[in-house]
């Protein structure tokens, strides 16, 4: 039994009067989607300023002390806004071993002291960033030179020990030469 009659089909699917992309309706979406975009935007916290990770100085300090009995120095009694920020004991420039102490100032800049037994000239250029000698000065009675790079700021204060066997010190940082100097006053060998 055959029949003749075509086959039954579905209706089509009404359409969405959304999905026909009127001027309008993509509008309307727009506003939507940026309304959404503000809502998280603003209900977002965000942070004004980093923050210091805090950092502790004598552990490492100790431990540098008891291998090497440098008298190595650290920032005392500084001034109020000064941070610990950065401390560490690693070869450098002709294997020498470095003592550095880096300290966030109240203007936002760094400032760190770096110390090596018998420091090599071709040290002193790397930790400098081979900036100039500009001038010297004297810090607490002893002789610093000073270094100044503006192409990529870095300023240094280096003392030289007058013989072999002492520490060569510098000073160092983007903080300004004057920072610097507070750092340099306020400098004491460990005591922990």
């Amino acid at each position: 039994m055959s029949s003749d009659a075509p086959p039954a089909t579905a209706p089509a699917p009404r359409t969405s009067m959304y999905a026909r992309g009127s001027a309008a309706n993509m509008v309307r979406s727009l506003l939507v989607i940026i309304g959404f975009m503000a809502v998280l935007f603003f209900a977002v916290a965000r942070v004004n300023t980093a923050s210091v990770p805090q950092v502790h100085i004598d552990s490492l300090a100790r431990q540098v002390v008891a291998q090497t009995s440098w008298p190595i120095a650290v920032g005392k009694d500084l001034p109020e806004g000064w941070t610990p920020s950065a401390v560490r004991f690693l070869p450098s420039t002709d294997k020498l071993r470095v003592w550095h102490v880096g300290y966030q100032t109240p203007d936002r800049t760094y400032a760190a002291i770096e110390q090596t037994m018998n420091g090599t000239a071709d040290w002193i250029r790397a930790q400098t960033n081979r900036a100039p000698k500009t001038d010297m000065v004297t810090i607490n009675g002893q002789a610093w030179d000073v270094y100044v790079r503006d192409i990529k700021t870095q300023n240094s204060l280096v003392h030289e020990p007058a013989k072999p066997g002492e520490l060569t010190t510098i000073v160092t940082g983007d903080a300004t030469v004057a920072d610097l100097t507070i750092l340099a006053e306020h400098m004491a060998p460990f005591s922990g």
